[in-house]
Formats: C-alpha cells, structure tokens, sequence
C-alpha cells in the first residue's frame, strides 16, 4: 500500500490525556506507514494572508492554546525540520502560481504535533507546515492539495488537520448529551468521501446537512479538501473511525493510498 494523503481530525489538545479510539486509531495507522521521507502538515491552526511553508532545522513545540491541564504543555514532540525540502516546496508551488514564502523560525502548531504525538511517537521523520491562505475556499483548497500532489511520489505525506466538526461555542458550553447533527454530518461526509464524490465535498458547507453548525468557520474542514486534492484521483480512501470528543468534535479521519487498501481501518 502506497500512502498518498490523510486527513486527520486532532481534536481539542486534552485528547492526548486520553486518547482513547483516536490514539490507537492513529498509533496502529502509523505503524503501517513506510517509505516515508517527511511528512507536510497544513493546519486550520495556521492561516495567512499567502502560503507560507516552515523551514526551521529544528521546530519548536507551539503551545498555541491555553486553560488546559499543566501537563500538556510540558509536552514536545522532537522532530527535526527540513529546510532544503521547504525551499524545494516553496519553488514549486510558486511555479504554479502559488506564490509561496519560507519561514525559517516558526515552529509546529498543535494541529501539526498533537496528532503526530500518536501517528508517529518518535518524531524521527522531518516535519514541515505549510499555511492556509486566509481568503481560501472549498474549490481553492482542493486546487491547493493539487499542486501538492508531486510530494507525494517523492515520499513526502501530506497531512491535512482540522476536524470533520468544530462549533467553538459548543464545545465550550461543555454539552451533557451527544448532539445528533455530528453523526448526521459525518456520515454524510463519509459516504461522500468513500464514493470520491469530489464535487459534493466541494458543496460540503453549503448542502451537508447541520452544515453551518458543524463548522461555523470553515477552516477545519478545508484541510480534508486539500488531503483528498493532494491524494490523486487514482488513490482510495480508507476510513479511520476515531469516534466523537466532548460530544460535538467528530474526530472521524480518512486516509488515500493506491494499491491494497481497506475500505475501513480498525485498530486490533
């Protein structure tokens, strides 16, 4: 199985207290993961106004959250940077029109770490972020995982993270029960991705039903869009069931790979 893209749902950060379905889903997932030269995030937790790609030999741990348990942030994840492979990054998206800056001093945002806490625990693969421009769109999220899609044949994975659903104030109104629209929108959204129905994820935001309270903002869900551009249209995606975090974040997660690949991924 060749891994082309995955989009991954990081959660809130206290996911990492207890990852629970999530951290094995991931763990398992990752230790099927070979040939693997670096690894390219895009985070909803990183927007400018163009693309911007970290060049950073060695990435500082962003602690970009606060009121969480102490214990977090004493967390780091060690991976090393890529600097060469960020410039070589920067050139081509550039020559596709994507003019594309290097940031040589930022680190990883914990969209980017707090996955990869569970994907790959020892941080021995170069990790690198690539922004989202801040006016971005369903169509251009999709194009931009297309100029990425080159990376993938050269051992780079690209990782899309945000989160099939994320409504801010409900999370934090701390709901008692599990709020139904987050299973109606996520399975809405899987079986969209597991018939590559690329054009109705590209209407996600505006015909997925609950839609507007799944996602308030859009920057959450585009990263799947640029995962599933960045895959190919020969890949296939794979469902990773990550289940549901403090009742309204669907941490469900989606890899695409060519070759053998199942349709649904379970941890054993």
């Amino acid at each position: 199985m060749q891994q082309r893209s995955l989009f991954v749902s990081h959660g809130a950060p206290d996911i990492l207290l207890e990852p629970g379905t999530w951290g094995s889903m991931l763990s398992a997932y990752g230790q099927m993961l070979t040939g693997i030269r670096a690894v390219l995030v895009v985070s909803a937790h990183w927007q400018t106004r163009g693309l911007t790609v970290t060049a950073a030999p060695a990435p500082e741990t962003i602690h970009d959250f606060g009121s969480f348990p102490e214990a977090l942030y004493d967390m780091h994840y060690p991976a090393k940077g890529a600097p060469e492979l960020a410039r070589h990054i920067a050139s081509m998206l550039t020559q596709q029109g994507w003019l594309t800056s290097v940031d040589a001093w930022r680190g990883l945002d914990h969209g980017a770490w707090v996955p990869l806490m569970q994907l790959l625990p020892e941080g021995d693969i170069p990790v690198l972020q690539l922004s989202m421009p801040q006016q971005l769109n369903a169509e251009g999220a999709y194009r931009l995982g297309q100029a990425l899609a080159p990376l993938t044949h050269e051992g780079v994975l690209v990782v899309g993270s945000g989160c099939l659903t994320h409504n801010v104030k409900e999370y934090r109104q701390k709901l008692q029960d599990d709020a139904g629209y987050v299973t109606a929108f996520t399975e809405w959204v899987r079986d969209r991705v597991m018939m590559s129905d690329r054009q109705g994820l590209l209407k996600t935001l505006e015909e997925a039903p609950f839609a507007s309270r799944a996602h308030p903002t859009p920057e959450h869900f585009l990263p799947l869009l640029i995962a599933m551009g960045a895959a190919g249209e020969e890949a296939r995606p794979t469902v990773l069931e990550t289940g549901i975090q403090h009742q309204v974040l669907s941490l469900e997660s989606y890899a695409w790979s060519v070759a053998n690949h199942p349709d649904t991924f379970r941890a054993c």
